[in-house]
């Protein structure tokens, strides 16, 4: 294909909300240089990192805006200064595979009312949780776990984008918003993310469920029927116990439960916290 016909593709732009994330960008970055759909841009929204987090961006040609904000809120700034027909979103410590990009065009462009798509996930890296937790992910495929990445810009715009004032399963909001005007967020391709937790640290994790729990009422409350189901540990347990695929690794299974309930005390904590704290009307 020539360089004309390339850049006569429509515009995806990839928005990477980041913080201190030197050890992990580069591999980031390097993964969207390396997709074999070239008509990119790279938005990188910066929580004021105080590494060499913007250095990297930029020696990548991204755009980079750094303000102090929440990760929803940095995505929908992101969003703002995107120019593609197309948008998705990704962590910093994420890899793409290579045709990541090309198959969502592919799949968006031959059906309109594709809406959003999603992208399998895989977590990488050499613990014991780290292996837990790809395993658990293998279990969400065509679930209401799984959200959409990949969406058409003129959606989102038109729904507001991610909802600022949830953390707790924020990536959610905007794939449910599009959904409820009628489009298909459910639809998934074959290439995968790679999720780099090399460095997970099952502290770091609980302490970050117990942080998104504070919002979960505010989530419940506006996304009831999906939420009945993301939240619920019997329902993951029962895609967990009812697939003989959960017992041929019983050492990783026992992990998934093992950290399933951790992360439901921890997200319960904090939502325990939030109605506590939560200030009278006037």
């Amino acid at each position: 294909m020539s360089e004309q016909e390339e850049c006569d593709k429509a515009l995806v732009s990839i928005v990477i909300p980041t913080y201190n994330s030197e050890k992990t960008l580069s591999k980031c970055l390097k993964s969207i240089r390396n997709q074999t759909y070239k008509n990119i841009e790279i938005i990188v929204v910066d929580k004021n990192s105080r590494d060499k987090t913007v250095d990297i961006a930029k020696n990548y040609n991204a755009k980079v805006f750094q303000l102090n904000v929440e990760r929803a809120a940095a995505k929908n700034f992101g969003l703002r200064k995107a120019v593609g027909k197309y948008v998705c979103f990704i962590d910093s410590d994420m890899e793409l595979t290579k045709n990541v990009v090309k198959e969502c065009v592919s799949l968006i462009e031959k059906d309109g009312k594709i809406g959003g798509i999603i992208i399998p996930e895989r977590s990488v890296g050499n613990s014991f949780w780290v292996r837990v937790r790809d395993f658990e992910r293998s279990f969400y495929a065509s679930t209401k776990i799984e959200s959409a990445r990949f969406f058409r810009k003129d959606l989102i715009d038109k729904v507001n984008g991610f909802d600022e004032d949830i953390i707790f399963f924020e990536e959610s909001t905007l794939p449910q918003k599009i959904e409820k005007l009628g489009y298909d967020v459910r639809i998934r391709i074959n290439s995968v993310i790679l999720h780099i937790e090399c460095n997970f640290s099952i502290w770091k994790w609980l302490r970050k469920k117990y942080h998104y729990g504070k919002t979960l009422h505010k989530y419940k409350e506006r996304y009831r029927q999906t939420a009945s189901k993301q939240i619920s540990v019997f329902y993951r347990f029962k895609l967990f116990l009812k697939n003989e695929r959960f017992y041929s690794q019983p050492l990783l299974a026992f992990g998934v439960i093992i950290l399933k309930l951790l992360e439901c005390f921890s997200a319960g904590l904090g939502f325990l916290v939030s109605k506590v704290k939560k200030p009278r009307p006037s």
